[in-house]
């Protein structure tokens, strides 16, 4: 296993920690993450995405979708079945899970919703106002103008 530090990157740059701590979870797993449930992930518009998730053999009751500290927890938990029963073949897995997906940023989960043995769970990214590109006029004039503008304002004030 591969081991990478990533205190340089810390020393050289402000705000970019989370970032580092993702990287740092992503390669100490080591593909080592469950494969059980599939799921999906697509994009559904410019700012919107949509995880659907195979939840064959759970009930909208047994299963919890939450978002705790900038990540989607969606869990299941099978409730107990009061009825013995003898399977000959048992293919449907309904084995108690917990999948974590980090969120980036801005992003806000809108809903979800469980449908034909699949919960949707549907995000969209806003952008706040200041992150936002935003366009400049370029006035026409020289900075000796601007220059007393703002000598002129400091004088009367």
């Amino acid at each position: 296993m591969r081991h990478y530090d990533f205190a340089p990157l810390y020393r050289a740059t402000v705000g970019f920690d989370r970032v580092a701590d993702i990287m740092d979870r992503l390669l100490a797993n080591d593909g080592t993450q469950p494969a059980y449930p599939p799921y999906n992930i697509e994009k559904t518009s410019e700012n919107g995405y949509r995880i659907s998730i195979a939840v064959a053999g759970f009930t909208a009751d047994e299963l919890s979708v939450e978002v705790r500290d900038s990540a989607l927890v969606v869990a299941a938990r099978k409730a107990e079945d009061e009825q013995e029963r003898t399977y000959l073949h048992r293919g449907i897995a309904t084995r108690a899970f917990e999948r974590r997906f980090a969120l980036a940023d801005h992003v806000r989960v809108t809903g979800a919703t469980h449908a034909d043995g699949m919960l949707h769970v549907d995000l969209i990214r806003e952008m706040p106002e200041a992150l936002k590109p935003r366009r400049i006029e370029i006035s026409a004039g020289t900075t000796r103008a601007i220059d007393a503008t703002v000598e002129k304002e400091t004088t009367t004030a």
